[in-house]
């Protein structure tokens, strides 16, 4: 078990600042889903973590999540929240337009529309191949509603990809390969990323076209693991760590009563991708595994010290890792259109959400509560 990572860590109140010394049990790792706009409350986590001292040592994710870690990884830490910020901005630009049609009380419907239709500044715009008809061959990396030309344009000036490949932060982002249907997760500790890795993770069909990495075409890591948060828990070797998961979908809800309340609930339990089952199978496999290294301590040394026992003792470890779901709120007045809905208000909502539930989370240093030592993995829920 690596030992813990002391950081100085800045706790700010209403009176002073002041640096407190905060020990991190591991590394800290910031794992991010996709959800289109709700991908501003994972900026507010970060704010939260970099004001508190708490650099992550790796970032994970998908879509949005991708984007906001491409931008967090491919900054010097000074700058980070800054172009965090501008990213935010700029979707956000073209999306006040329809703010006079709240007193009508469809202001988030001409919005919808509106990003339909002209698409998001920055981001993406409508692809005019696309109006020869749905069944007109275009090819895999035009076959689209939208270009994202736009976002292309937008990486290039707000990530350093030359700092990223420096490996001052990890970055692991996840996509689905379109021929073969299986996830694929790139990380920057095998191979330097490009701006096509991240437009790779954010390739949502039909709405964005496949992107084209070692000559085959990808896809928006949500169509198959919205939460890819098992990526952290299987890597290799495995290290102690303290996970700061942003989830931006509601895992529970109530029962829907109308077709919008449905669509929008299947939308929510689709992208929520199982997070909780999948952290509780984890939770077996490391039991199992801290199980399997106290069996081989209770070994005679002469039996625990062959080649077949090392083999075997090999699947155990005794690392601990801690995870801290960030659950992002529903918003009032929200609907299915919401991972659309960029409009100033609601970006600058999500941020601060994030960034308030996050600052009370590291306050409270869940990851200094006494733990049982045959479990692997820790939820503090």
């Amino acid at each position: 078990m690596a030992p813990p990572k002391t950081k100085t860590v800045a706790h700010c109140d209403n009176a002073e600042t002041k640096a407190v010394q905060t020990k991190l049990p591991g590394q800290s790792v910031l794992v991010m889903q996709g959800g289109g706009a709700l991908g501003a409350f994972q900026a507010g986590v970060y704010e939260a973590m970099h004001g508190a001292g708490i650099e992550p040592d790796w970032v994970v994710g998908t879509s949005i999540g991708a984007i906001n870690g491409a931008i967090i990884a491919g900054n010097a830490p000074q700058q980070r929240i800054a172009r965090l910020r501008e990213f935010w901005d700029r979707v956000a630009s073209g999306a006040s337009s329809c703010a006079h049609w709240n007193a009508f009380g469809i202001g988030n419907l001409m919005q919808s529309l509106g990003t339909v239709a002209q698409g998001v500044p920055g981001f993406f715009r409508p692809n005019p191949h696309a109006w020869l008809g749905a069944e007109t061959p275009l090819g895999v990396a035009d076959a689209s509603f939208y270009s994202t030309a736009p976002l292309r344009r937008t990486l290039g000036e707000l990530v350093d990809f030359d700092y990223l490949a420096k490996g001052t932060m990890r970055v692991t982002l996840g996509a689905v390969n379109v021929l073969s249907g299986h996830m694929r997760y790139f990380d920057s500790r095998d191979a330097a990323l490009s701006i096509d890795h991240v437009m790779a993770s954010g390739a949502l069909p039909p709405a964005f076209p496949a992107v084209m990495i070692d000559g085959e075409p990808h896809w928006d890591g949500g169509l198959y693991s919205n939460t890819p948060i098992e990526v952290v828990m299987d890597d290799h070797p495995r290290r102690d760590s303290v996970i700061f998961a942003a989830r931006l979908w509601q895992q529970e809800n109530e029962v829907p009563q109308t077709i919008e309340q449905v669509i929008s609930r299947q939308k929510e339990i689709q992208y929520s991708s199982r997070a909780e089952s999948h952290t509780a199978r984890q939770q077996q496999i490391h039991h199992l595994r801290h199980v399997v290294r106290e069996l081989g301590r209770l070994l005679p040394e002469n039996v625990r010290t062959t080649r077949q026992a090392r083999e075997l003792l090999g699947w155990g470890c005794g690392t601990v890792m801690h995870v801290l779901p960030l659950r992002a709120p529903a918003l009032e007045g929200e609907n299915l259109t919401k991972d659309i809905d960029f409009t100033p208000a609601s970006i600058e909502a999500r941020w601060t959400a994030g960034h308030e539930l996050a600052r009370r989370r590291i306050a409270a240093a869940p990851w200094n509560e006494a733990v049982d030592p045959a479990v692997g993995i820790v939820v503090h829920d």
